[in-house]
């Protein structure tokens, strides 16, 4: 432990570095006993790590090792410490804005702290380097996303990133994004890149975000509402096979309901509006008088084949729902005889799956019936309530995948 003498040495040689670097900026071995004294007492540690980044500009030779100490001290056992360090980060960026990709790069590393009061600090950093210089500090963050930067960047970090980015980026687009119409593209170009590698509820995040932007908004031009579109597009892997959910013959894997309940409700939903894309695409011959109605072609082998899939669409879902059906009564006697709390909700929430369950069942034959006509109708958007619309009331929704 070092000597409180000692140590008051040292904060008394370090305060006297700083009035004689303020009263003169070009000693540089003031600046060095700066540096060095970075590695004695903790208090020492804390107040270095504010003189550092303050006279960093005037020593661009001596920049490697002052960035060098000040990042030893980012892990320093001391909470105190390293929350000073990641205070006096921004600092560096002050007077030298070449520093902010570096800096942004070094404060995403922080995201994944677990102390509250050392991870609001990250954040504070974050946001006032956003405020210095928005398109450097959002070009770092979304690249660390993207995987550009680093593609080896680390999950859980991947993570925090799109935490902040929803959660304080997002929020504060009026402040940040000026000018408006160069920021808002330029957001929208990193997004863009980000989408490359997503999942379904990032994607709408992003997608809601853009939304919000003028950029799209009411007065945007029509091609602004295409270029979303195209985004959606891209993320909707249309080119893949489109039934894939929905077997052509029993192979004893697992059919997701849940998924099946989607893709048909949106082929009804998109064909009720335009009922002849449907002949070549499922063999039917829905007459409107358009040259799209392909009348004049032979797609009699995708009619059957759309139709054994729905057969066994609909045999595997009569299954389950037998399945579920009896399970509810054993699920009604299991809560009978439960005797703790905890026993009782979890029967409950089996209880509450196996409801949603059948929801989805059902919505999966009341929309496969009507497509086994050659020229059969569509419903539109009111005529069935998706299973998880009503499961929201009460719990959060199950995908239902059950073995054929």
């Amino acid at each position: 432990m070092t000597d409180l003498s000692e140590e008051a040495k040292h904060i008394e040689k370090l305060y006297e570095f700083g009035e004689r670097l303020n009263e003169s900026k070009d000693k540089s071995q003031d600046y060095q006993g700066i540096i060095d004294a970075a590695k004695s007492s903790i208090k020492t540690k804390q107040l270095a790590a504010q003189l550092i980044p303050r006279f960093f500009k005037f020593f661009p030779d001596q920049s490697g090792p002052a960035l060098e100490r000040h990042l030893d001290l980012l892990e320093e056992e001391d909470l105190g410490v390293r929350v000073q360090a990641i205070r006096g980060l921004p600092l560096f960026c002050k007077d030298t804005p070449e520093y902010v990709p570096k800096i942004v790069y070094i404060l995403v590393q922080l995201l994944a702290a677990e102390d509250f009061v050392e991870r609001d600090a990250v954040h504070k950093a974050i946001m006032s380097l956003l405020r210095q210089d928005v398109k450097a500090s959002l070009t770092t963050l979304f690249g660390r996303i993207a995987n550009v930067d680093e593609p080896s960047t680390d999950e859980l970090i991947r993570e925090k990133i799109l935490s902040f980015i929803r959660d304080k980026v997002f929020p504060a687009k009026a402040e940040l994004l000026k000018p408006q119409e160069e920021m808002e593209r330029h957001i929208t170009d990193l997004i863009k890149k980000s989408l490359e590698d997503v999942t379904g509820a990032e994607f709408r995040m992003f997608m809601d975000f853009l939304k919000s932007l003028s950029l799209f908004g009411d007065k945007a031009p029509p091609e602004r509402m295409k270029e979303l579109v195209g985004l959606i597009e891209a993320q909707a892997d249309l080119d893949a096979q489109f039934t894939k959910y929905m077997p052509g013959r029993k192979t004893g894997d697992e059919m997701n309901f849940t998924y099946v309940e989607c893709l048909l409700y949106a082929f009804h939903h998109l064909a009720h509006k335009a009922p002849n894309a449907t002949n070549s695409l499922c063999g039917y011959k829905i007459v409107t008088g358009q040259p799209s109605d392909r009348l004049g072609e032979d797609f009699t082998e995708h009619y059957k084949e759309f139709i054994e899939r729905l057969n066994v669409v609909e045999e595997l879902t009569r299954a389950t729902m037998k399945k579920l059906t009896q399970g509810m009564a054993e699920h009604n006697k299991a809560m009978a005889s439960a005797k703790t709390e905890d026993e009782k909700n979890t029967v409950k929430t089996q209880k509450q799956n196996a409801t949603s369950g059948l929801r989805t069942c059902n919505n999966i034959l009341a929309m496969t019936k009507p497509l086994h006509s050659k020229t059969p109708s569509f419903i539109g958007d009111k005529s069935i309530t998706l299973s998880w619309k009503e499961a929201t009331k009460a719990s959060a929704p199950a995908a239902t995948n059950v073995p054929g």
